[in-house]
Parts: structure tokens; C-alpha cells; sequence
């Protein structure tokens, strides 16, 4: 018979082996698995959304903020390079908050990656069909069916075996990368910087407007443009947070965790600054035309090799939306699980497939979530109302609970660093605590600026509203049925 402990204000009830043994795990990730889940999570953001960021900022805003955000994550990186494996947990997130700040704590960051993680594919997965549509003239109407066949297939390919899951992981990114490098090769060739990358200036309504001779200001809307732009460059690094959620999934956590992790920043840091310089110095394409496009990549290859190709450059830029919305599924599943094994969710979500040892349930009912949610959007509205709400108001739903996560994970790190000094730390941060304060102070600027836009400020109501409904339930019914994971048996043998 289970037996219910009160610490605090949160009560636990003891499992036998028997519990465990259903939510078991099965360790396979390396270095470059950890590397692939990292990159590949991210890689769709250097194939669109961050170009949005002309219009605000010029290609010098861009620039600069691109390389603003790059230091937050730099922060950020570095803070969950250094706790994963000293906390090589399946909680990530909830568990560095958890040991530093107690189980309100954890379960309120959480419950912030719980947004991320859940919408994130819903609105890549709108991408995709959009795509696909538009290569194939498919009526919009027919998305919803895309969705699903989508959902299922990768949902499929992640269920079915940690190996496989990690292996797709692996050659998509793979794959994705070796697409941008195809780009950048032929763009060197192809590009006018002067006349095109800085063909943005500013109207008498102080709007951008395009420059026919290009050569103009590289800050065209000044500071102010920069700090308005730090949203859209986020895209250039959204998700490489995920990579500790396979702690438990990993061949040597405390060695290859933050490897890993710092790998996959590097390789995106590279990424992005190639994609910011060559993508709107391609001759006959401009940040003025890139800074409303859906497909900047695209356009990119039309302008180099016409259109003859379109078709077949489209379904090979499918390919960077493809891997994120594989490795997301697969960090939803483990963010759900996570949270559902310590008993925060309802703890028959964390059972994982007897035969295969992945999260089934999870991943199911988070796909199942996000999926409704999107159906509910698309036929109350209409398809066309419909996207623009899915693509608008749920992206900036999942950004916001990204930079929260940022947030509550650096503070976090200062915390472990003041107050658990002599936790083992296979890796320390080279940037250490400022580090994480800068991730702090520029996560919330770039919070503010994203609220200044219609649309986020919609999307912030929404994710207030999900916080609300899943703190209630914590209240009156998680926080007294939490159970010994090996997460919290961590937090409470470490204590200050």
C-alpha cells in the first residue's frame, strides 16, 4: 500500500518498482545524437520567420539583434550546459527549478515549456501544410488532413523506438544543413550587398519603405529599430533549450550533455550569420522583399536558378520544418512525461510503450492537444482566419512561454550557484552567473517588445489563461499526489 508523506505544502505518495518499471527509458543518445535534437530543433528558423525582422530594424538591425539574442542564449546555454548534467534528470527545466526554487517553482516552469513545447508543432506543422500546398495547389481547405497525417506519421516514427526517433533526428538535420550550405555557396556567387541587402529605408509614416538603388542606412529605424527586432531574431535559436530533456536517454549525460548542447549552438551561431548575409544579398531578391516573405530560402534559389526548379527547391525547404517538428514532438513527449512521473499531471501519462520504452501516452496526448486546439481555430474562423490566428496568436503563445522558461532556468542557475555550491558539476559555466543575468535582462527587453504587437499581446492573454487553469488544478489536486521521481528525490536530498 502507497504510503503519503507531507513535506511542506506538497504531499508525496511512495511507488513501489513496479511504477517505475512501466515509465522505464532506454539510453542511446551521443554526442551527436544530442547535437542532431539540438539543431534540428532550431532549424526551421533559418529557413523562415526571423527575415520578418527587416521591417523593424533594416539589415543592420537585424544584425545586431541577431547577435543580442545570441548572447542570451550564449547565457543560456551555458547555465543548462552546466546543470544538466549535474541534475541529468528527464525534466530539464522543471527540474533545475524545482531543486532551486521548490515544487511551485518547478512546476510553474514547467508548466511555462509545457506551452512551448505543445503549440510549437501545432504552428509548424500549419507551416508545413502551407508548403506542401503550395507546391501541389492542394485547396486549403484540405490542410486539417495534412495535419493528422503529419501528426501520425512522425508521431509513429518517435514512438516506435528511441533509436529510430534519434536516427530520422539525425538525418533530417542533416539533411537541412546540408540544404542552407547548398545556399550559401551558390549565393556567394550571386551577391550584391551594397544594392540589396540594404535597400530598406524609412517613409514619411515611418514605415519602411524599399529603395530602388539600394546602398542606404545600415540602421534605418536607429537603437530603437534593433531592440524591436530582438523577437523575430529568437527564431535563429528557438528550441535548443530541449537537448537536456534526454538526460535519461543518454549514453554518458555528465560528459555528453554539454558537449552537445554547446556543439549545436555553435553550429547555429554559424547558421544564422551566414543565412542573415547571404539570404538578402542575393541580386534580384533584397530585405525589403525578404522582410514580408513566407519563404525567404525559397526565393533565394528562385532568384539563383529561376523557377524552373520551384517545385523541387520547395519540397527540399520542407526539410528544415520537417526536422523541428520531429525533434519537438519528441520534446514534448519527454516535458510531458517528466512532469506526469513526479505526479505534477495525471501520472498515467508518463507510462512509456512496454516493448519500444518511449513516452506513447505523452506524446499522444500532447499531439491530441495541440491538434485540437488548431481544429477548434480552423473551423470556428474559417481556413483563412483560421491560419492567421494558428500562425499569429499560437506562435507568439509558444514564444512567450519560451522566454518565461529562459527566465525562471537562468534564475535558476544563480540560485544552484549560490545556494548548492557543492552539487557536482561535471561542466561549469564559462560565463557563470552573468552570463545568466544577461539571459535574464535580455529575455525580458525582448518580452516587452513583443508585447508592443496586437497579435502577441492576444497570444499573452491565452498563455496567462493556460498557467491559470493548470496552477488550479496544482492547488486542489496535483500538489498532493506528487510522487518520489527521481527528480524530486534529488531536490530533497539537496535542500539548502
Amino acid at each position: 500500500m502507497a504510503e503519503t508523506k507531507k513535506v511542506g505544502s506538497v504531499a508525496y505518495a511512495t511507488r513501489d518498482k513496479t511504477y517505475f518499471e512501466k515509465r522505464g527509458l532506454e539510453r542511446y543518445a551521443g554526442i551527436w545524437s544530442l547535437w542532431a535534437l539540438g539543431v534540428g530543433a532550431v532549424i526551421s528558423g533559418h529557413f523562415s520567420g526571423w527575415n520578418f525582422g527587416f521591417m523593424t530594424g533594416g539589415w543592420g538591425g537585424m544584425l545586431v539583434a541577431g547577435a543580442i539574442i545570441a548572447v542570451m542564449y550564449a547565457g543560456l546555454v551555458s547555465s543548462i550546459a552546466e546543470m544538466s548534467p549535474a541534475l541529468p534528470h528527464t525534466g530539464a527545466a522543471y527540474s533545475f527549478a524545482r531543486t532551486s526554487m521548490g515544487p511551485w517553482g518547478g512546476f510553474i516552469t514547467g508548466l511555462f515549456e509545457n506551452v512551448e513545447y505543445v503549440l510549437t508543432p501545432a504552428v509548424i506543422v500549419t507551416f508545413i501544410s502551407g508548403y506542401f500546398g503550395s507546391i501541389t495547389g492542394m485547396d486549403p481547405s484540405l490542410y486539417p488532413i495534412l495535419w493528422i497525417v503529419f501528426y501520425a506519421l512522425f508521431l509513429a516514427l518517435n514512438i516506435y523506438g528511441v533509436a529510430l526517433s534519434y536516427k530520422v533526428t539525425l538525418v533530417v538535420t542533416l539533411i537541412s544543413l546540408a540544404v542552407l550550405v547548398v545556399f550559401w555557396i551558390s549565393a556567394i556567387t550571386h551577391m550584391d550587398f551594397g544594392r540589396w541587402a540594404l535597400n530598406i529605408g524609412v517613409g514619411e509614416d515611418g514605415k519602411a519603405i524599399e529603395l530602388p538603388e539600394g546602398n542606404g542606412s545600415w540602421f534605418p529605424f536607429g537603437w530603437q529599430g534593433v531592440l524591436a527586432t530582438l523577437p523575430f531574431a529568437v527564431w535563429l535559436f528557438l528550441a535548443i533549450e530541449q537537448v537536456p530533456l534526454a538526460a535519461e536517454e543518454s549514453v554518458d549525460p555528465k560528459r555528453d550533455l554539454p558537449r552537445g548542447i554547446l556543439l549545436g549552438f555553435a553550429t547555429l551561431v554559424l547558421s544564422a550569420f551566414m543565412i542573415v548575409l547571404l539570404n538578402p544579398s542575393v541580386m534580384g531578391i533584397g530585405s525589403f522583399a525578404l522582410g514580408s516573405s513566407l519563404e525567404p530560402l525559397l526565393d533565394g534559389f528562385r532568384a539563383i536558378y529561376g523557377d524552373a526548379g520551384a517545385t523541387v527547391l520547395g519540397i527540399v525547404a520542407l526539410t528544415g520544418l520537417i526536422a523541428s517538428f520531429h525533434t519537438i514532438l519528441y520534446a514534448q513527449g519527454r516535458q510531458v512525461y517528466s512532469l506526469s512521473r513526479a505526479g505534477y499531471f495525471p501520472s498515467a501519462l508518463s507510462v512509456t510503450h512496454p516493448k519500444y520504452k518511449t513516452p506513447h501516452v505523452a506524446m499522444i496526448a500532447g499531439a491530441l492537444l495541440g491538434l485540437a486546439v488548431m481544429l477548434i481555430i480552423w473551423f470556428s474562423l474559417g481556413a483563412g482566419d483560421g491560419g492567421a490566428i494558428i500562425g499569429s496568436v499560437l506562435l507568439n503563445m509558444a514564444v512567450f512561454g519560451a522566454m518565461l522558461s529562459y527566465i525562471m532556468q537562468a534564475l535558476s542557475f544563480i540560485i544552484l550557484r549560490r545556494n548548492q555550491p557543492n552539487i557536482e558539476r561535471p561542466f561549469k559555466s564559462p560565463l557563470g552567473i552573468p552570463g545568466a543575468v544577461l539571459t535574464i535582462i535580455i529575455a525580458a527587453v525582448t518580452l516587452f517588445y513583443q508585447m508592443q504587437d496586437p497579435n502577441f499581446f492576444k497570444g499573452v492573454i491565452w498563455v496567462v489563461v493556460w498557467c491559470a487553469v493548470g496552477i488550479v488544478y496544482f492547488a486542489l489536486v496535483g500538489r498532493h499526489k506528487l510522487i518520489m521521481s527521481p527528480e524530486e528525490e534529488f531536490a530533497l536530498e539537496h535542500k539548502a
